[in-house]
């Protein structure tokens, strides 16, 4: 079994991307043969060349929204940071929070008449939220005063309005806004690119997973296994799973865009899909998942994979490592560093095929 040090690796700093390309659909693209481990430089847009008829590009459609919320304790006025998780219930969320907090205090926020309850320390980097407002009138008081959660490593000395329309992807569903990170690989695709990609006879399709912060979090146990991943809900809808089903049928490749998808297809029940398929009609599966996916995970739906370049010491990175062999992903890495590439949200891209 592998140890959490054997994901490491030395970055350059000016390799880490602190804008996108533009146009999205112009930054690199490293295409690797998981078969053979062979690989080919190439830009974003030419992915339209390893697609094929039949095949199915599965994308996230979850939209990202201003998560990280700046605040001040009722009482003493000190600054407090509030970063959305996820929704437990209507008017409660988990959140990390920045700041000395405890049990019971009351956080204000600027502009607005919201404000807040701390309500429990969940002794895991994260506590319960219990916010005066809830739905619609949360959610329009979260896009007015909220933050584009941009991740640390992109450095900002001041917020950049075009950050709200950069971190996010051209097909992010209005009706589906609660990740609080992007579903970065989905970032390089342009309106233009994805009708090419369906004109050549490819199948397009939408899962959503909320990305919440554990994701993108580092592994601290060095014995992998000891990692505890943090639970993001996702679903699949009707059509998509049998879009997908049907591929699989005819010999179709299932390609999802980003770890997030890739998640979201290996934690479905397609036994139940399939048995709801022979009644005459599929429903669509929502659940919560922590599915972690390391090296000897065999991958049951999953053919090849459009993604990042991921941080060291990752669960995202020994994704990556599990469908194409850690070998493989370890010399495209090196291979990725020497040419220059651009690493994590606002980098370059990979094919694994």
């Amino acid at each position: 079994m592998y140890q959490t040090s054997d994901f490491d690796y030395n970055l350059p700093a000016e390799l880490i991307a602190q804008q996108p390309s533009s146009p999205r659909d112009h930054c690199r693209l490293l295409a690797l043969n998981k078969l053979t481990g062979d690989f080919q430089h190439h830009v974003f847009y030419d992915i339209v060349d390893y697609l094929n008829k039949g095949d199915v590009l599965v994308l996230n459609d979850s939209k990202v929204f201003p998560a990280r919320l700046l605040g001040h304790k009722k009482n003493s006025g000190g600054a407090v940071e509030i970063f959305l998780h996820h929704k437990i219930k209507s008017d409660v969320w988990e959140c990390m929070v920045g700041g000395r907090v405890r049990e019971g205090m009351e956080i204000t926020f600027p502009k607005c008449r919201l404000s807040a309850q701390i309500i429990k320390n969940n002794e895991d980097g994260t506590w319960q939220v219990k916010f005066n407002q809830s739905g619609a009138e949360f959610m329009k008081s979260v896009s007015r005063i909220g933050i584009v959660p941009l991740p640390p490593y992109i450095k900002r000395t001041d917020k950049i309005s075009s950050d709200k329309q950069n971190y996010q992807t051209v097909f992010a569903d209005d009706n589906k806004a609660g990740s609080a990170a992007a579903p970065t690989a989905g970032l390089h695709f342009t309106d233009r690119l994805l009708k090419k990609i369906k004109a050549k006879g490819v199948k397009i399709v939408t899962v959503t997973l909320h990305v919440g912060l554990g994701t993108f979090a580092a592994v601290k146990t060095e014995n992998i296994l000891d990692h505890k991943m943090h639970s993001e809900w996702a679903e699949i809808n009707a059509k998509a799973a049998k879009v997908i089903m049907r591929a699989k049928q005819e010999g179709g490749r299932i390609i999802p865009v980003g770890t997030t998808s890739c998640r979201t297809l290996e934690s479905a029940d397609w036994s139940k899909f399939q048995r709801e398929h022979n009644q005459g009609q599929i429903k669509a599966q929502s659940f919560w998942t922590n599915i972690f996916i390391y090296p000897g995970i065999k991958l049951k739906i999953v053919d090849a994979l459009i993604t990042n370049f991921h941080l060291p010491k990752s669960t995202l990175l020994m994704l990556v490592s599990a469908l194409a062999g850690k070998e493989n992903i370890d010399e495209a890495y090196r291979q990725a560093i020497v040419n220059h590439y651009r690493f994590f949200s606002y980098g370059d891209a990979m094919f694994i095929y």
